[in-house]
């Protein structure tokens, strides 16, 4: 005697005509077999016929089925019917409260239905049952993204992203993911199995550093020119998307700081893919950049702002250009620097008399000191700052509070650091 899960079994196998003749078979003899008229149904609908009148009647037979009244809801969107979609899982819910599949299917609906803080609710309700489902992470991500909550949003596709399978993740992206979530210990953990695997890379290392707050006093040569090298082709795309303006910034600041009518031998240190060159250029007899990464070289030569571009670690090229320049510009640059007494001193060492130097950093929440963020970014203080550069040699510093880029939609506090 066949039964309707037979039928099922039969259709996954790949004979769905023949699990169709099954269910056929057994209506005829029992035309209100509620178990044969749903499966029919599902069976249908998957082969694009009308399994929805089918289903229905299903559930007329038995009202009290939770999981057959989603089924209903995911048919019923499936052909646009978002409102009729979302009265069927209520009706799910309201016989299966605590399930969380009914509460992010019915979220889904009242977004297409144009209700977000119905469908936010929803969602929120199933990841509250179910704080690991990927699903409703992601769908809630997804409508906080739409409504510019960017912030919120990155704690969903976060909390998502690290759920496994780890298959196919980067592992840099996992730490990120980690460190979003404040779980450090994981994000270093990622990091350890990364250095293991390739333990010839400097990245895993600086960053597995960075978590684990052994800090370097700054980040290696070779890190810099790997993970630069690595990110060139997508730098100026990636900053785009950070809300990145210390190019601008800087921009600005030497408007007000350089005579107009006069010409100036600048360096961009760390010049990267050149995004400063276009603020720079208009003030230069000659504009040098400087940077590790060759392939960020390639790009910057593209721009078609400088007179010369060198590949050399910045404090080491510094300290051989004594009074060489009249202005010294880094945008981003001193971030990957953790102690900046030996790039201070050899940026004062390669300014002639009456030169400046302009620079960024993200601020510390310890004035006097700096630290190494899991970013593998470093932050200084401001007093710390100051008291470094004027003790290089530096008689006049101005720093100001800015903001120069985003993280996980959130804008970092930064430095603007003129020193002259």
């Amino acid at each position: 005697m066949h039964r309707p899960e037979s039928a099922l079994e039969l259709h996954f196998a790949g004979d769905p005509d023949g699990a169709e003749q099954i269910l056929v078979s057994i209506l005829e003899g029992n035309p209100e077999d509620a178990e044969s008229l749903h499966v029919l149904g599902l069976l249908k609908h998957r082969k694009g016929g009308d399994g929805i009148s089918l289903v229905r009647a299903s559930i007329a037979v038995h009202p009290d089925r939770a999981p057959w009244r989603n089924d209903l809801g995911n048919m019923l969107c499936e052909i646009g019917d978002a409102e009729s979609a979302a009265s069927a899982f209520l009706d799910a819910i309201e016989l299966d409260p605590g399930n969380h599949v009914y509460w992010n299917n019915l979220g889904a609906c009242l977004e297409a239905l144009g209700k977000p803080v119905e469908a936010e609710q929803a969602f929120r309700q199933s990841i509250g049952i179910f704080p690991e489902f990927r699903d409703a992470l992601s769908n809630l991500g997804n409508l906080l993204d739409a409504q510019k909550r960017a912030i919120e949003a990155s704690e969903f596709h976060c909390r998502a992203y690290v759920l496994p399978p780890f298959d196919g993740k980067p592992k840099e992206m996992l730490g990120i993911a980690y460190y979003r979530l404040g779980r450090i210990a994981d994000a270093a953990s990622v990091y350890r199995a990364w250095m293991e695997e390739d333990p010839e890379n400097p990245v895993p290392r600086h960053l597995h550093a960075s978590c684990a707050e052994v800090a370097p006093s700054r980040a290696s040569d070779e890190y810099i020119e790997k993970a630069f090298d690595d990110l060139s082709g997508k730098f100026d795309e990636r900053l785009a998307g950070l809300s990145y303006n210390a190019p601008s910034l800087i921009g600005e600041l030497l408007s007000g700081l350089l005579a107009p009518d006069r010409k100036y031998e600048i360096l961009d240190a760390g010049c990267g893919t050149g995004l400063c060159g276009s603020y720079l250029k208009p003030h230069a007899s000659t504009l040098v950049g400087v940077d590790l990464s060759s392939g960020m070289l390639e790009l910057a030569k593209k721009r078609d702002c400088y007179d010369v571009l060198i590949k050399a670690e910045l404090a080491s090229y510094l300290f051989a250009q004594q009074d060489r320049y009249d202005l010294i510009a880094a945008a981003d640059t001193l971030i990957y620097f953790g102690d900046l007494s030996a790039v201070s001193s050899n940026a004062r060492r390669a300014l002639r008399t009456g030169g400046c130097f302009v620079f960024t950093l993200e601020e510390s929440d310890n004035p006097f000191g700096w630290k190494i963020l899991p970013s593998g970014r470093y932050a200084h203080g401001r007093e710390y700052v100051r008291s470094v550069l004027r003790s290089s040699g530096f008689a006049s510093v101005s720093i100001e509070s800015c903001t120069v880029r985003s993280e996980f939609g959130k804008p970092l506090e930064f430095l603007l650091v003129a020193a002259s």
